[in-house]
């Protein structure tokens, strides 16, 4: 490897080695950039790297909440902006009990590139808490919402820094956060949070985005090798936004997803999540709080597979879209033991490093990385930014005809970045060119600083 980028991988390594996400995540994006690091010294003399992998800003704060009983909570909240370069801060917040100082900056920095890939001027960013929002009621989350923008609100705006939702983050906390933020500010700033509903300004089709930028992405991919989607069976995990989002445009397209999974285990259905009755209810389990996938086996008569993950299951295309490290290596040798041709990521960094190296060695199988292929979501955030800046409402065919756009234009600048660089048909080397390509040209011509 380039001595350069071994020192900076080494660095961090010694710094942030109490938060193994964030260094898997630098070790995977870094790998790539060797050939590129190689032709351009400038990065080297000024320092590049160093400063793209530290934080332009990261701060926690104290959220105390009562809840329903009237007993009183504290929790953390946090928020890493990344890097403005290209655009203002921007990135989801997640809601979750593990959630960490760890966990978000290793996902603000995958949003650098990932922003950077939509071509759309929007910079990176994540936060969250350790609030746990299953069991909680309406009014409880309410209450969190609202004492967590009291100490968010004076560090964001529509050019300073534009949250959206994450895991345990969706229309309804995005929502109150904003009403929260309209009180504070007494002013109609609907640019600064995306995700909102409807009603507040909102863009259609964003709960879904991610989902359908995906099997965008899956399209352009299976055109490649001379195929097509219509009858393709795929494995997915989660039962949130994204995986519900993948279920439906694969649905409109042939496709069909026949797993889904929770923290109890997973479901196999054969026949597909394809109709209404189904993909609806993926909506009602959410909303249940339960947080039970076996309710959807129950429901429609399928098998259930407690505790265990949907990767040994045999199909055309596996998509994992519910978490971090969701694929480790053990689930590797079976998606190829099992003939899988295409392993497309969704969730943020759902492999392993280990299996990931191991799924790319395999000359059967076709890798795209999550940074290129969930970015759909994060595109339509900012397609809900500009119709909120220009007072706008597109409609939904509108907005889905540009996020195909944009994630065709995704795939395309990930192979020809990596086709440029003597990288042949490899999509995770060629995103990760393309993101950190346009973040660098932009950073070095501000200056050092």
């Amino acid at each position: 490897m380039n001595g350069y980028l071994a020192r900076v991988i080494e660095e961090v390594k010694g710094k942030h080695g109490d938060e193994p996400e964030f260094v898997q995540t630098v070790e995977e994006v870094f790998s790539s950039l060797e050939p590129v690091i190689e032709q351009h010294p400038e990065y080297e003399a000024a320092d590049l790297l160093s400063r793209m992998v530290e934080p332009e800003r990261t701060f926690s704060f104290r959220v105390t909440w009562m809840a329903d009983d009237g007993t009183w909570h504290t929790n953390t909240g946090y928020r890493t902006q990344f890097n403005g370069a290209i655009g203002p801060y921007k990135g989801g917040l997640r809601f979750r009990k593990d959630v960490n100082l760890g966990i978000i900056k290793f996902l603000a920095f995958e949003q650098t590139f990932k922003n950077a890939l939509t071509g759309l001027p929007i910079g990176s960013g994540k936060g969250g808490s350790d609030f746990d929002p299953t069991g909680k009621s309406d009014a409880e989350i309410m209450r969190f919402c609202q004492s967590f923008m009291t100490a968010l609100h004076r560090f964001i705006g529509p050019d300073v820094d534009v949250p959206a939702g994450d895991m345990g983050v969706g229309t309804r906390e995005i929502s109150y956060l904003f009403g929260q933020y309209r009180r504070l500010r007494g002013a109609w700033e609907n640019g600064v949070l995306t995700g909102k509903d409807f009603a507040s300004g909102g863009s259609l089709v964003r709960p879904q985005a991610t989902g359908y930028g995906a099997v965008y992405y899956l399209e352009n991919v299976l055109k490649h090798e001379g195929e097509s989607i219509e009858g393709k069976t795929i494995a997915c995990a989660g039962f949130g936004n994204v995986t519900w989002g993948i279920c439906q445009k694969a649905a409109d397209l042939g496709a069909k997803v026949v797993t889904l999974s929770g923290p109890d285990g997973y479901i196999y259905d054969p026949d597909g999540v394809t109709t209404k009755e189904k993909i609806d209810y993926i909506v009602e389990m959410r909303a249940s709080g339960r947080n039970q996938v076996k309710d959807y086996a129950d429901k429609f008569g399928v098998a259930f597979y407690p505790g265990e993950k949907p990767w040994g299951v045999k199909v055309d295309v596996c998509m994992p879209s519910a978490m971090e490290n969701d694929v480790h290596l053990e689930h590797a040798r079976q998606i190829v033991g099992n003939g899988v041709k295409y392993y497309i990521e969704v969730a943020n960094m759902p492999t392993t490093n280990e299996a990931l190296s191991y799924l790319m060695s395999q000359s059967g199988v076709i890798v795209a990385p999550s940074k290129a292929v969930n970015a759909g979501g994060v595109a339509t955030s900012a397609l809900e930014m500009a119709q909120n800046s220009e007072r706008l409402v597109w409609t939904e065919e509108e907005v889905d005809q540009r996020l195909r756009q944009i994630m065709n234009n995704i795939y395309t600048m990930s192979v020809e970045a990596a086709e440029k660089y003597g990288l042949g048909y490899n999509l995770v080397a060629g995103a990760n060119i393309a993101g950190f390509q346009r973040v660098a040209d932009a950073m070095m011509a501000q200056g050092i600083f």
